[in-house]
């Protein structure tokens, strides 16, 4: 049975934007969620990154599938942009309260 053409009117842009969004842009929240998870709870903050590896790969996954429920792909990256620019600023003040890690 062929697929309803209703749910095929995704524009090229959406698709690349969505795509984008879930590869990049998940990826950078995964990375930025983790350093400074790594960086606000523990003093063995090698440690935990290096264990961490586990847990990266299934949110990135997670966040890989989440664009793909939005019908705006740009409203995907405007999300993944807000939500990378708190995690930075959560990463950037945990480095300013201990610079020597």
């Amino acid at each position: 049975m062929p697929a309803n053409t209703k749910y095929l009117t995704t524009s090229a842009w959406q698709k690349t934007a969505k795509i984008t969004a879930g590869l990049i842009g998940g990826y950078i929240i995964t990375a930025l969620f983790h350093i400074s998870l790594a960086l606000w709870l523990s003093p063995y903050h090698k440690e935990v990154l290096i264990t961490s590896i586990y847990t990266v790969f299934i949110l990135w996954g997670i966040l890989l599938i989440i664009p793909f429920l939005f019908k705006n792909g740009w409203k995907v990256w405007g999300l993944y942009l807000i939500i990378s620019i708190v995690l930075y600023i959560i990463y950037f003040l945990g480095k300013q309260q201990n610079p020597f890690m």
